[in-house]
């Protein structure tokens, strides 16, 4: 099943969390990395009195189940030094599941597509990067499309390359 991640950063070394973050993912279970976007400096949405985010989108191929895979996101989080204290506060790290292959999941605990997922310049311009023909299997409308719709507020700045 394609799976797409996103992963965010916006306490202690960003980049390594995230790039920490990357190799966890390849070492899961039935799992390999197909590709993952560039990283991306976004202002934080939300609460906007924290520092700036470093963001990135990963395209996974797997065969974990949706609530597994999630699982295993969480375990990353916990292992990188994620503490949950309030919603949209800053963290060393982020990893979200934004897609799971054309399915729509709607559980207590687990919402795919991302119910976020077009209101965020900061995980559509490196999703679109990925695959711009991408459809978000709700709506039906591709990714660029929602993405044109929203502009880029909070700005996105494209920055270096994340994964060969």
């Amino acid at each position: 099943m394609k799976a797409f991640v996103g992963l965010g950063s916006n306490l202690g070394e960003r980049e390594t969390l995230i790039r920490l973050a990357l190799d966890d993912l390849a070492r899961l279970p039935d799992t390999r990395i197909e590709r993952a976007s560039s990283l991306y400096d976004t202002e934080p949405a939300g609460d906007t009195e924290q520092p700036a985010f470093l963001n990135a989108v990963v395209m996974l191929e797997t065969e974990l189940s949706a609530r597994r895979l999630l699982w295993n996101l969480l375990l990353i989080e916990r292992r990188l030094g994620r503490v949950r204290t309030r919603r949209w506060g800053p963290r060393t790290i982020d990893l979200d599941l934004l897609l799971y292959g054309d399915q729509s999941i709607d559980e207590p605990d687990l919402k795919v597509p991302h119910p976020e997922l077009t209101a965020r310049a900061f995980v559509l311009v490196p999703l679109v990067e990925l695959d711009p023909l991408l459809v978000h299997p709700v709506s039906g409308e591709t990714l660029l499309h929602h993405l044109s719709r929203l502009g880029s507020r909070p700005p996105v700045k494209r920055g270096t390359r994340l994964w060969n």
